[in-house]
């Protein structure tokens, strides 16, 4: 997948459009090796994706659980749906593609028959918030060759290769509608109820985005979400396996590595950086840079300044 360098840092929500609104389509192929951290941070978007594993194994943590996927096997996530990714196995380098597709693409912009008979029921599907797919299930299997055509299609770009993908997703799609129970098409077009977790944890990821500059305790979070401290750990390590600290220092750290891309003023001093993002010592700033991205800030900051592009795959979100 090429980065954007205009645009590096995605949102956790991510609000941006993947493709373009007449052709709501993406596909990615991604490094996790060359991933900042090496994962694909937690994320949620409107779309619906599809991660196909290249090579390697892949840990992809969603829908409160951890599903491991090998060589060839791929994964449907919902909208909405919080995820991360990271690489497994004994070398730990994995690669995959990912398709990321709005279904405003298949179904159109406004409610339609066709949308509340079959779009409706997938959202609301709690059995499809994710989904795995393995060549060794017949119907799983067409699920993922429709997906490997619409990964090769939009490679090639041949003239038509629109209709190709379109055409190809509608036969995802009415094989993916085959697996729900016949009593889920008579459901609504209301997604489905995240659970109490989900819903907090969304809540503190957007409160660090807002506030990582500033102080922020255990204390601080945990009255930001309205539960205990001792609550707000627990939900951190059910749904995102880390605790709450580390979740904001390693996005403190994400943040000051997109600055001294960007060659922010603030990146003209390491004190200045360190302050910015949040940090009130230098030399700890120091240490926890060091300890995700394994050179310190000066480091890092004169290995951009000899190739601008070095680290710039190493440190950004690969989507």
């Amino acid at each position: 997948m090429k980065a954007d360098k205009n645009n590096p840092d995605i949102s956790l929500y991510d609000p941006s459009i993947h493709g373009d609104r007449d052709y709501h389509v993406q596909v990615y192929f991604i490094d996790l090796s060359q991933a900042y951290m090496k994962y694909i941070r937690w994320q949620w978007h409107t779309e619906f994706e599809v991660i196909i594993v290249n090579h390697g194994e892949a840990d992809v943590l969603a829908d409160e659980k951890m599903i491991h996927l090998t060589p060839g096997q791929g994964l449907f996530i919902n909208q909405n749906v919080l995820h991360a990714i990271h690489p497994s196995g004994e070398s730990r380098n994995c690669t995959l593609y990912s398709l990321v597709f709005h279904p405003d693409f298949l179904f159109g912009y406004n409610n339609t028959i066709l949308s509340t008979k079959y779009l409706a029921p997938v959202i609301s599907s709690q059995e499809l918030k994710t989904f795995l797919l393995d060549e060794h299930n017949p119907l799983q299997e067409k699920l993922l060759d429709c997906v490997n055509d619409v990964i090769a299609t939009n490679a090639m770009k041949a003239y038509g290769y629109e209709l190709t993908t379109k055409t190809r997703l509608f036969q995802f799609w009415g094989l993916l509608i085959e697996m729900i129970a016949p009593s889920d098409f008579e459901a609504t077009a209301s997604p489905p109820i995240p659970s109490l977790d989900e819903m907090r944890i969304k809540d503190a990821i957007r409160y660090v985005e807002q506030n990582y500059a500033s102080p922020i305790t255990l204390d601080i979070l945990a009255d930001s979400i309205h539960v205990s401290k001792s609550e707000c750990c627990r939900c951190f390590k059910r749904i995102l396996k880390l605790t709450p600290i580390e979740y904001v220092m390693r996005f403190r750290i994400f943040s000051a590595a997109k600055l001294l891309h960007s060659n922010d003023p603030a990146t003209h001093s390491i004190s200045d950086l360190a302050f910015a993002v949040g940090f009130n010592s230098v030399s700890y700033f120091n240490k926890v840079f060091k300890q995700y991205l394994h050179q310190t800030p000066t480091e890092y900051k004169k290995a951009i300044k000899k190739d601008p592009n070095q680290n710039f795959e190493s440190f950004i979100l690969m989507r």
